[in-house]
């Protein structure tokens, strides 16, 4: 098989599994409006998604926007808006529809699918350095706030508090950290999708100054491991640049990109 027809399984097997219920755990509420989820999470965070936009043209694109924030619009609880965009999706004039109505683009991930088993591989770590999973609230907001500060945002309870919730619903998701002398250096979280092939790594991040070294890729086969003891076969991840090589090297393949587009309430 080529790299062309495994990139188009992995896809159909993306777009299929996971852009369904799947991809929202941890909804609130999750109201159908045409081919739409608008989905509700605490915290005041509205996300929109879905499978595609039902061959919907200009029109008909603009009148689902409109719809989708009117929606949201008229819940006061809801304080910002994730709308998820995928680069294969026949979506015309989306990005015109979106900024016209408030949206800011975010930089583009891509979205990057292997088999578990390529990432179940020994990774040696630099001395000094171990990895553990970790479940008790002190290290979820210590490993919410290197995360924070890694992606240069203010240090806040809202992620940590987030992760918590998730954790006491049982639902799979593991957290996973990296230490050096009891300081956590990288972390990332698994998230197997119940129903599916699929099992997420999300999160992604280490320290600066402890880059280059391997700790990524051991925290992922890690990850992988895990994966497959919960009988996952796929990994899927949306990646930043600096994450997508490292996968690369592990065997993922980027099948598509996926940019979100953000509005906050006035």
């Amino acid at each position: 098989m080529t790299d062309s027809d495994t990139k188009a399984r992995l896809l159909a097997a993306y777009d299929e599994q996971l852009r369904t219920d799947a991809e929202t755990p941890s909804a609130v509420a999750v109201k159908e409006l045409g081919p739409l989820r608008l989905v509700t999470f605490r915290g005041g965070r509205g996300f929109i998604t879905y499978q595609d936009l039902a061959g919907s043209d200009e029109e008909g694109v603009r009148s689902l926007v409109e719809a989708a924030v009117s929606y949201f619009e008229g819940q006061p609880e809801i304080t910002r808006i994730e709308w998820k965009t995928r680069g294969h999706d026949h979506a015309p004039g989306l990005h015109e529809a979106l900024t016209a109505r408030g949206f800011t683009a975010d930089e583009p991930e891509s979205i990057m699918i292997g088999d578990a088993r390529a990432l179940n591989v020994d990774v040696p770590l630099p001395d000094g350095v171990t990895l553990r999973r970790v479940v008790e609230e002190a290290d979820v907001r210590a490993m919410s706030a290197m995360q924070d500060e890694v992606f240069g945002d203010p240090v806040s309870d809202e992620m940590a508090d987030a992760l918590l919730h998730r954790l006491s619903l049982n639902d799979g998701m593991e957290l996973w950290v990296a230490e050096a002398d009891g300081i956590i250096v990288s972390a990332g979280r698994l998230e197997p999708v119940e129903g599916t092939d699929f099992a997420g790594i999300w999160g992604g991040a280490t320290r600066p100054e402890w880059r280059g070294r391997g700790i990524y890729r051991a925290l992922t086969a890690r990850r992988a491991q895990a994966a497959l003891a919960n009988g996952k076969a796929l990994i899927n991840s949306d990646s930043t640049e600096y994450s997508r090589p490292i996968l690369e090297r592990s065997g993922l393949l980027k099948v598509s990109t996926t940019t979100p587009y953000r509005w906050v309430r006035g």
